[in-house]
This record gives structure tokens, sequence and C-alpha cells, in this order.
């Protein structure tokens, strides 16, 4: 007989990695969301009700895990949470606004797979940053970068700009990662991600007062992509991650959560009769190997790390 013990943890990880790929289908599918809320309202004003929605969702979660106190059990001081989650909500608000807007002029699949290039700016950013980098890493880059090229490059060497905006988010991206790396270890991550949401919110609201016209009936219009990227992308999907990556291999949930750009591509092409050619094919085959390459170093000899690379954006 098995050892009860290990069949236990064996049937919490197989829920964990379960819940994860719901996670990740929701995030997939959001870029189709994302892009059917641009058609009412413009991309600023969609980001300020989303993440919105997103902090609202948040709340009765923090309650009920008693959020307000840190992995030590010692209550955060409200300055380092409002100052965390205001840089974090900064970052946030580049990376969303680059990817709403660029995804006004490109498909929701290749939006997805410019945006995970930020698993490998993570650990080059960490390199700079005077961390060192594995093989993995370096090889995930390559074939990322190749990728890349072939999905956003074309035959006359030009860049369109909705990629272009795409890529420019993933480097904010990257950055969040960091700092979400590093607050996480020192207050409540739901705590944070609730102040971001809002501090991206605000910042988003600003611009789209600034920049766009605003309108309640065009807002009704586009409830449903709205509700579905604000309370379960942004709200359910996130605490999923959160809780599900507490009895989840990093290994595991890294291979999960990478799902999502396979679901954003199939997603598009069944919602929006996105299509993508051979060489879009290409692109995203090599930017997907590159993808599970950085974040399974065990196939290089070296053991894996629940590093902040392996922790998506809260988008």
């Amino acid at each position: 007989m098995g050892n009860p013990i290990v069949a236990a943890m064996q049937t919490k990880t197989l829920k964990s990695d379960l819940l994860l790929l719901v996670a990740a289908f929701i995030w997939g599918t959001t870029f189709v969301a994302q892009r059917k809320g641009m058609i009412y309202i413009g991309p600023m004003t969609y980001n300020a009700v989303r993440f919105a929605l997103g902090a609202a969702t948040l709340l009765p979660v923090i309650l009920m895990f008693r959020a307000g106190r840190d992995a030590a059990g010692q209550s955060s001081g409200v300055h380092f949470l409002l100052y965390g989650g205001g840089l974090a909500g900064l970052a946030l608000f580049g990376g969303a606004s680059m990817q709403q807007i660029g995804l006004l002029d490109t498909t929701a699949g290749k939006a997805a797979f410019i945006t995970s290039l930020y698993v490998v700016l993570v650990p080059l950013l960490a390199l700079i940053l005077g961390q060192r980098c594995g093989l993995s890493v370096w090889v995930g880059a390559i074939l990322a970068v190749g990728g890349l090229y072939l999905l956003t490059i074309t035959e006359s060497f030009t860049i369109g700009r909705g990629d272009l905006l795409i890529l420019i988010g993933a480097f904010f991206w990257a950055v969040h990662v960091h700092l979400i790396g590093y607050l996480a270890k020192r207050a409540n991550p739901l705590c944070i991600a609730c102040l971001q949401f809002l501090t991206c919110s605000a910042l988003s609201l600003l611009a789209a007062i600034l920049f766009e016209k605003i309108t309640l009936p065009a807002i009704r219009a586009a409830t449903i992509p709205i509700l579905y990227g604000g309370i379960l992308s942004a709200g359910v999907a996130f605490t999923l991650q959160v809780v599900c990556q507490r009895t989840s291999p990093p290994s595991h949930a890294a291979i999960v959560m990478s799902l999502e750009t396979v679901f954003a591509a199939l997603a598009g092409y069944v919602m929006l009769h996105e299509q993508l050619g051979p060489r879009d094919l290409a692109g995203c085959g090599l930017m997907f190997a590159g993808l599970l390459v950085v974040q399974l170093p065990p196939l290089f000899g070296s053991p894996i790390d629940h590093t902040p690379g392996l922790d998506r954006p809260s988008s």
C-alpha cells in the first residue's frame, strides 16, 4: 500500500494544478475580452473600470484570509503597504496600458505570446541587478527572440505599432514581477494586489479623462468584457494563483500558467476569427519553447527555485 501522506499531497497538488489551469484559461481568454471591450470604450476607460472591479473583488478575499498580516504573522506597516502598492500599481499601469492600447492593432494570440516575453526578461533584468543566470535563461532568451522576430518583424524589417507597444509593455511586466517579488516577502500579496489595482485604476481614470470620451451608455455596452476582465481575471484568477501556489510545486505552476498563451491564441481564433499564418505559428512555437525552457531549469541539471520570474503579472 502507498503512503497515505504522499497520496494526500499528490491529490492536493493535482487539485492545485487543475485550479491553476482554470486561472490560465481565464487569463488567456481575457485577451479576447480586452479586445471586445474596446469596441465600445477606450483602452484607458476599460482599464480604469476593470482594475477597480478587481480591487473590489479582492476585498472580501482579504477579509476572509485576514490578509492584513504578512507571512510572518506580523502586521505590515500602513506606509509600507501604501508605498509598495502604489509603486507596483505604477508598473502595472505601464504594462496594462501598453498592452491594452497595443491590442487595438494586433491579435489576441500575438499579444499573449509577446507579453509572455516578460518571463525571459525577468531573469535578464536580475542579471543587471547582479544576480547570476543559468544556461536555461540564455537558451530560452535565444528561442524567445527568434520567435519574437518571426511573430512581429515583417519581411520589410518593420514592426507593427500594436506589437511594439505590447513589447514595451513586456518590459513593464518584468519590472512589475521584480517589485512583487520584493514586496510579497514583506507584506501580504493580496493586500499589495488590491492596492496596486486601485492605483492602476486611478491612473487609468486620469488618462481616460484627459484623452478619451467617457459615457455611461458606452460603459454599459461593454459590461460583459469589463466584468470578465475585472472580476474573473484580476480578482478570481489572481486569488487562485496565490492560493494554489501554496501546494503546487513551482515547476508545475510555471508550466500550467504558461498555457495562458495557448488559450489566448485558441480563443482569438474561435471568438474573433483571428488567423495566424505559418510564420506566426512558427514564432509562437519558438516563444513557447523559450518560455518553457526558462521555467524548467531541471532540464539543464539545476534545481528550480520559486523565484519572482515564475510569478505571473497580476493583470
